[in-house]
């Protein structure tokens, strides 16, 4: 399994900011690490969804759903990037699919 490389909580944080500011037009001012996903920033399923799909290019691996599904604010998406890229590089294989996604439904959700 290939290695990905090892970013800082900073470096990880940045590129979050950058993924919501970008991708849902979100004025970074108001992404802040204890700002809720879906309250505060007004994101939804289908957009945790294409942010943990950007995600797999830091940290190059299918999330886990069950652990996706509690990730709340924008500093626990960092930690969870954090532990994913820690999973990557440990050799840890990626979760299998659930049936959903198989047909390519996506499962992280609000």
């Amino acid at each position: 399994m290939p290695q990905v490389p090892v970013l800082t909580r900073e470096e990880i944080y940045r590129r979050i900011v950058s993924i919501l500011s970008e991708s849902f037009e979100i004025e970074p001012s108001k992404i802040r690490p204890d700002a809720t996903l879906y309250e505060e920033l007004d994101l939804d399923s289908i957009d945790a969804i294409d942010i943990f799909t950007q995600l797999r290019e830091i940290t190059g691996r299918r999330p886990d759903p069950n652990e996706a599904r509690a990730v709340r604010t924008v500093e626990e998406l960092v930690d969870f990037v954090l532990r994913e890229i820690d999973r990557t590089n440990s050799g840890i294989p990626e979760p299998a699919l659930g049936p959903t996604e198989k047909n390519g439904q996506a499962s992280p959700s609000a």
